[in-house]
């Protein structure tokens, strides 16, 4: 592996492990959101939001391929008849967001994303050590 392409490696973890670090950042801001897009109360609740990678063919590293709704996991259900969002029998649909597991995954991308940036740093140092060897 050349030092390019150790860089180049590490550069495309630390963009999407960016990406997922704001993906996250999205879900725990939506927690409560009760209502779809544009405030619809008929889109249903915000739907936890994941990132989806896969290794770059044409390059070594790593793509976003696409960010993905969360259908799997069930929506939380919370009885509030005064709320206006609340169904006939008074509960309210909320988001599949679980803070505690948002929270796992975003210091998981934060270890993934230093240790990319530890990569790239050490090829650097690795590089002017290179080119020092000789000059005395």
């Amino acid at each position: 592996m050349s030092f390019l392409s150790a860089i180049e490696t590490s550069a495309s973890g630390l963009t999407a492990e960016r990406l997922r670090m704001e993906v996250i950042a999205n879900n725990i801001a939506n927690v409560s959101t009760t209502r779809g897009k544009q405030g619809d109360p008929s889109a249903g609740p915000y739907r936890r939001q994941r990132v989806v990678f896969a290794e770059r063919l044409s390059q070594q590293g790593v793509a976003v391929v696409r960010i993905e709704e969360d259908h799997e996991t069930p929506l939380r259900l919370k009885y509030e008849p005064g709320h206006p969002d609340a169904d006939a029998q008074g509960y309210v649909r909320y988001p599949n967001v679980q803070t505690v597991t948002e929270m796992v995954d975003l210091i998981s991308a934060t270890r993934a994303y230093q240790a990319n940036a530890a990569v790239i740093s050490s090829a650097r140092d690795m590089s002017f050590a290179a080119m020092n060897i000789g000059q005395a």
